[in-house]
C-alpha cells in the first residue's frame, strides 16, 4: 500500500480523497493555486504546495508543477479525482515515466476511450450496441455524405473531451455546415483536437450509466446503474440509483454490455460506461475512465467506498468480492449544488459564505469544500457541493432529499437549491418517466 498520495485536484473531490486516505492511514499532499490558498483541502492535507496562479492552465493543469510537487514530497502515487487531468493520457504516461503511480487506468486505455470515434469502433467489435453514426469526418463533403446517410436530426460530436463541449444538434440540413464548423472549432479550442463525428439524435431518451470496478488481475464487476437523465446543456443536475425506468432484463443486459466494454479495452480501476436508453433499447455513448462526480449514489446503495477501492487497485490489491456478492439495496439520490443564479440565466455566483448549515440524519451526506467564511472564487467550476441521501424506497428517498434541501443553508452566494426542489416536486420526475427533454420542459413552465 502507498504511504503518501498527492491529490491533483481541488474542491469537494480533493476533500473526499483526503478523507479516504486518512481513513486508510495514508499521508496526503495537496496542491493548490494562489486563489485556493484558503481552501479546505489545503488545511486538511498533511502537506500542501502552491503550484501556480489562479487559471487552471497555470496550476491544476500544470503537469510539470504537479509532478515536481510529487517528487519533492516523496508521494508514491497521484490521485487525479475527476475533471482536470483525470482523463489525460499524457499525464498518466508521464506519471509512469517518473515512477509515480497514476490512480486510474493505464494511459493507453485513457487514450483509446478518449477517442470517441475509436471507442465506438472497439465497442462494435466487442458486440456492444452503439448509436448509429459515422467515423470522424474531416471534410465538409464527407460530413454531408455521412449526414445524409444517418438522417436528421443528428448530433455533431467532438472526438475528444467531454462536459458538453464540441457538441451541436442539427435538425435541418441547411444548418449542418455551420454546426459542423462550430463544433470542430470548439473542440479544437477546448481539447486541442478538432476531430468530430456524427451520431443519430435519439431524443428524448434516458441517460443511464454502469459503474465498474476492475483490478489488475482481470477481475471486473459492475456495481449497478445510475440514472443521470436530469441535465441542463449536457451537464448533470441530479442522479439516482437504481433507475426507476428500466426492467431487470434491461439492467442485466446493460451490465453484460458494460463488462464487455471493460474487457475489450483492458480496463483497470473505477470507470463508467454511459448508455442512452431509447425505445426499449440501449446504446453505448462513451466510457469515462475516471471517478464520476455522482459516485456517492453507488456507494450508498452498495456500501462500497469507490475511492478506497481505486487506491487499493492502483496498489495492486485484487477485488475481494465477486459479482454475485454485490447486491445493491435501497435507493439513493444526489443533487448537485451549484454556485449560480437560475433566475438570471444561471449566471455564476461567487462571494463569501456568511452562514453554512449542513443537513444531517441517517444516510444524509453533503460532500463539499465549503466552510463558513470561505470565499468562493470565480475561476473554477460552479459546483460547490453534492447532497446525497439514501432510503429503503425511491418515494422515501425523494422525501428525505426534499427535507435535506430545505434544511441546507448557504448564505452569501446564489445557488440552485430552489431549482432542485422544483425538480423533485415535478410529477414527471416523481413517477420516474422523465427523459432528456425534462429540464427544457421544466424551464418553459417557469
Amino acid at each position: 500500500m502507498f504511504s503518501k498520495i498527492l491529490i491533483a485536484n481541488r474542491g469537494e473531490i480533493a476533500v473526499r480523497i483526503l478523507r479516504a486516505c486518512r481513513e486508510m492511514g495514508i499521508s496526503t499532499v495537496a496542491v493548490y493555486s494562489e486563489a485556493d490558498r484558503d481552501a479546505l483541502h489545503v488545511s486538511l492535507a498533511d502537506e500542501a504546495i502552491c503550484i501556480g496562479s489562479a487559471p487552471v492552465s497555470e496550476s491544476y493543469l500544470n503537469m510539470t508543477a504537479i509532478l515536481t510537487a510529487a517528487s519533492v514530497t516523496g508521494a508514491e502515487a497521484i490521485h487525479p479525482g475527476y475533471g482536470l487531468l483525470s482523463e489525460n493520457a499524457e499525464f498518466a504516461d508521464l506519471c509512469r515515466t517518473c515512477g509515480i503511480t497514476f490512480i486510474g487506468p493505464p494511459a493507453e486505455v485513457i487514450s483509446e476511450m478518449g477517442d470517441k470515434d475509436a471507442a465506438r469502433r472497439m465497442m462494435q467489435e466487442a458486440g456492444v450496441p452503439v448509436i448509429p453514426g459515422s467515423e470522424v469526418v474531416d471534410t465538409l463533403k464527407a460530413a454531408f455524405a455521412a449526414a445524409h446517410q444517418i438522417g436528421f436530426p443528428l448530433l455533431v460530436k467532438a472526438r475528444s473531451g467531454g462536459g458538453g463541449r464540441g457538441i451541436r444538434l442539427v435538425e435541418r440540413e441547411e444548418d449542418f455546415e455551420n454546426a459542423w464548423r462550430t463544433a470542430s472549432a470548439e473542440a479544437q479550442a477546448s481539447f486541442g483536437d478538432g476531430g468530430v463525428y456524427l451520431e443519430k439524435y435519439l431524443y428524448p431518451a434516458k441517460h443511464i450509466e454502469m459503474q465498474l470496478l476492475c483490478d489488475k488481475d482481470g477481475n471486473c464487476v459492475t456495481l449497478g446503474e445510475r440514472e443521470c437523465t436530469v441535465q441542463r446543456h449536457h451537464q448533470k443536475l441530479l442522479e439516482e440509483s437504481p433507475s426507476p425506468a428500466i426492467s431487470e432484463l434491461i439492467r442485466k443486459k446493460m451490465q453484460e454490455a458494460a463488462l464487455k466494454a471493460a474487457k475489450a479495452c483492458g480496463y483497470v480501476g473505477a470507470g463508467t460506461v454511459e448508455f442512452l436508453y431509447y425505445d426499449e433499447k440501449f446504446y453505448f455513448m462513451e466510457m469515462n475512465t475516471r471517478l464520476q462526480v455522482e459516485h456517492p449514489v453507488t456507494e450508498l446503495v452498495t456500501g462500497l467506498d469507490l475511492v478506497k477501492w481505486q487506491i487499493r487497485i492502483a496498489a495492486g490489491i485484487p477485488l475481494n468480492f465477486t459479482q454475485k456478492e454485490i447486491i445493491p439495496s435501497g435507493h439513493a439520490l444526489e443533487c448537485r449544488i451549484n454556485a449560480e443564479d437560475p433566475s438570471r440565466g444561471f449566471l455564476p455566483s461567487c462571494g463569501t459564505i456568511r452562514l453554512l448549515h449542513i443537513p444531517g440524519g441517517p444516510c444524509v451526506r453533503f460532500d463539499t469544500a465549503l466552510y463558513q467564511g470561505y470565499t468562493v472564487p470565480p475561476f473554477y467550476d460552479s459546483m460547490i457541493g453534492k447532497l446525497i441521501v439514501a432510503s429503503s424506497s425511491r418515494e422515501e428517498a425523494i422525501r428525505k432529499m426534499r427535507t435535506a434541501l430545505c434544511e441546507l443553508i448557504i448564505d452569501g452566494i446564489h445557488h440552485n437549491v430552489g431549482l432542485q426542489l422544483q425538480i423533485l416536486d415535478d410529477p414527471t420526475f416523481r413517477n420516474g418517466t422523465y427523459r432528456t427533454d425534462f429540464m427544457d420542459l421544466l424551464m418553459k413552465e417557469k
